[in-house]
């Protein structure tokens, strides 16, 4: 057995020590503890497992702290070899990832792992493994995620427009108002629950693939829901349809949770039954209607994915009732509690809360 390697004797264990408590790396820290103890006296078997190492690690640590001082005994992280793609490479894939494949000169819709080795092959010469595109992608600031909807009719500019001039939208619809009344915006949709229920992600060890009941019965409702993000309140009815009938139901239900003495402004979109003349509209509600074609406005499309997500989804529905006591059970859920409300339904540009 080797002789054990002397500590330099610039540092006392009480200054190691002293080191050691101020150190922000639990590791240094460590390390730091186990050189002290030897100082001290400890024997080098003993101080080594006050530092979670055996006598061979110490021993390379001391070398390490006797060389470079107390920053020796920082985990020193190698960069990795270099990148086989040139800075300019990278940036050239990181904008053909960006811009999506062309169908008809790639033959796919979507950029594939295997997609990419072969393009970054054909272009750049560099034969990588596929998995290790994944890691590139990765380094580059890619996630692999799911692509929020679009629809294709959609008009960007007429959203921008609504947004932009969405304050003078608000002060048209509400100038009738006493002053100082109290506004609050409710957004309000409708999602069809029913057995044919789907089946969302979840954790599971790899190479596995876990199983969830798919029911291929059609029995259905609809849950009718509007939020107001200020106030982090909700109301809701399940029903059996979505007509004109159930839709001032619903409207009844939302002024009847609107604060006394404010008046609420319902965003909704241009549903049939929500258009129609011959829905009464309660005198503490001014509706107001999103452009053609975009959900993505009404935060209410982002409160059905959060109830399907943790309450709705990977599960059987018996009847009609059990699909009715799902979804109520699941508003309740939400309505209980309010942050998450706020935090789903604010949005910038729709200045909650704004008096006319």
């Amino acid at each position: 057995m080797g002789s054990a390697v002397k500590l330099r004797d610039d540092y006392s264990a009480s200054e190691l020590r002293r080191l050691a408590r101020a150190s922000k790396d639990v590791r240094q820290s460590s390390r730091l503890l186990s050189i002290a103890a030897v100082l001290d006296g400890m024997n080098r078997t003993d101080a080594a497992r006050i530092g979670g190492m055996d006598r061979q690690t110490l021993r390379d640590w001391v070398h390490r702290f006797n060389t470079v001082g107390p920053d020796g005994l920082l985990d020193q992280w190698s960069p990795g070899p270099l990148s086989r793609l040139s800075p300019d490479q990278q940036r050239e894939l990181a904008a053909m990832v960006e811009t999506g494949p062309d169908r008809a000169v790639d033959g796919v819709v979507r950029w594939r792992r295997i997609d990419l080795k072969r393009v970054i092959k054909e272009r750049f010469g560099v034969d990588y493994d596929a998995r290790y595109v994944g890691k590139l992608l990765h380094k580059l600031g890619f996630s692999h995620i799911s692509a929020r909807p679009h629809h294709p009719g959609q008009d960007a500019h007429i959203v921008e427009e609504f947004k932009k001039n969405w304050p003078r939208t608000l002060k048209a619809h509400l100038c009738d108002l006493p002053p100082r009344t109290k506004v609050e915006l409710w957004f309000q949709d409708e999602a069809r629950i029913g057995q044919k229920n789907g089946i969302v992600r979840q954790w599971a060890r790899r190479g596995t693939r876990p199983r969830q009941p798919a029911d291929q019965r059609y029995k259905s409702a609809y849950l009718f829901g509007a939020i107001c993000p200020a106030r982090g309140a909700g109301a809701a009815l399940a029903l059996p349809f979505a007509d004109t009938e159930a839709m001032q139901r619903h409207i009844d239900e939302i002024s009847r949770h609107v604060e006394k003495g404010a008046h609420a402004v319902l965003v909704m979109d241009r549903a049939g039954w929500h258009t129609t003349a011959n829905l009464r509209m309660p005198k503490n509600m001014t509706a107001i209607f999103l452009p053609s074609r975009s959900p993505e406005l009404n935060p209410v499309e982002n409160v059905w994915q959060y109830l399907r997500q943790n309450w709705l989804s990977n599960r059987v529905f018996d009847d009609y009732d059990a699909i009715i006591d799902a979804a109520c059970d699941a508003w309740q859920k939400l309505l209980a509690a309010p942050q998450t409300i706020k935090s789903i339904g604010m949005r910038e540009w729709a200045h909650v809360g704004q008096t006319p």
